[in-house]
């Protein structure tokens, strides 16, 4: 849940603030859940509508939720990179936008661990370390 709530977080509504609801697709084009967003916060739902997550902005990033209102961690943004921590607080990750809008994900470490590509169309592609396509977004 964490890792789509990421991608939403960072390629959608911080890069491209201009839609408020998208639909995430696997490598075969079945829908697997949708998100939704307003003023405040951004939910995320299963393939049949039900509620999995949330995200609730704060003054510097978003705060991370399961389906029962649990906080499960947070988000920092500063410029065009954001941070992941756990509810713990410690760094999970970094997700850095370039200027060409794609925006690459990386480990505590900060090993590269996939991307995000974002086409005329709308449509985010998300990509493994070695390049291969996992998954969709639009």
């Amino acid at each position: 849940m964490i890792k789509f709530l990421t991608i939403l977080l960072s390629v959608v509504f911080i890069s491209a603030n201009t839609c408020f609801a998208m639909n995430a697709y696997n490598r075969y084009g079945q829908k697997t859940g949708s998100f939704r967003k307003s003023a405040s916060s951004i939910n995320q739902y299963d393939k049949s509508g039900k509620k999995t997550g949330s995200l609730k902005k704060t003054t510097d990033g978003y705060n991370s939720y399961d389906k029962n209102g649990t906080k499960t961690g947070s988000y920092k943004i500063n410029g065009n990179t954001t941070t992941q921590y756990d509810k713990y607080g410690s760094k999970v990750g970094t997700y850095k936008t370039n200027s060409n809008g794609v925006t690459n994900s990386y480990n505590k470490y900060g090993q590269k661990t996939g991307s995000f590509k974002k086409d005329s169309s709308g449509r985010i592609t998300e990509y493994d370390k070695y390049g291969k396509k996992i998954r969709s977004y639009k």
